[in-house]
């Protein structure tokens, strides 16, 4: 007969091992649940923006401007909610850019209702440029469709609008990307090519979620995001 062998394994090793598995995750450099927490960081601010009417809670989170996300929980209702995103100021004339792109890459959930779009302002808040990346759920442009285009290393349905305040040129993408490249010039000197604006100023570029519903809870991350301009 074979005598059972026994492992003998030292208490203060046991100890450690039940340390390290009990400390939580690594948090985030910063977060913020306030209605509209801001945190700068190199060159760019990023916005908790939770504006719309019967929101429910939100926070965002970052560790830089280009690894950051959002959880949020918003009721299943219509009417955008929240555009938590992260800024770039540019502040330049379309006449004095030799190049302005822009790079991203997402994770969203397969469930509410959002767009994951930029969203870029010129002169001040005179016009304003969404580009969707991506959709789920029952969401729309503001205003009429256009036009189909490609531009910017894309191709788009294009929609014109105003909300009351400033005119909105919408650019949806004709299928979802969840990571690329944007050649944000291109579009602005589309715009421009039709005599829908002049030789305006590129004021914020703004990328983030435009979320209409998040009910239970769900998580919007960005993986990487940034700004060129040359």
């Amino acid at each position: 007969m074979f005598s059972k062998l026994r492992l003998l394994i030292p208490v203060s090793v046991i100890v450690a091992l039940v340390t390290v598995l009990a400390q939580p995750a690594q948090a985030a450099v910063w977060s913020s649940s306030d209605q509209w927490g801001t945190w700068t960081n190199g060159g760019y601010t990023l916005y908790n923006n939770i504006w719309g009417s019967g929101a429910g809670p939100q926070t965002i989170w970052a560790n830089s401007y280009s690894d950051w996300g959002v959880w949020a929980n918003h009721p299943d209702t219509g009417g955008v909610k929240s555009y938590p995103n992260a800024t770039r100021n540019v502040n330049r004339r379309i006449s004095s850019l030799g190049s302005v792109t822009s790079r991203f890459d997402v994770s969203v959930p397969n469930a509410g209702a959002y767009a994951t779009a930029y969203d870029i302002w010129c002169d001040g808040h005179t016009y304003e440029i969404m580009l969707w990346m991506n959709k789920y759920g029952p969401v729309g442009p503001l205003g009429s469709y256009q036009t189909s285009t490609s531009a910017g290393g894309h191709s788009w349905d294009v929609y014109r609008g105003s909300n009351g305040s400033n005119q909105v040129f919408s650019f949806v993408r004709q299928g979802n990307a969840y990571a690329g490249t944007v050649d944000i010039k291109a579009v602005l000197t589309w715009l421009r090519d039709r005599n829908w604006f002049g030789d305006v100023t590129l004021g914020d570029v703004q990328f983030g979620y435009e979320i209409t519903s998040s009910s239970g809870g769900l998580d919007f991350q960005t993986r990487s995001f940034s700004v060129s301009v040359g």
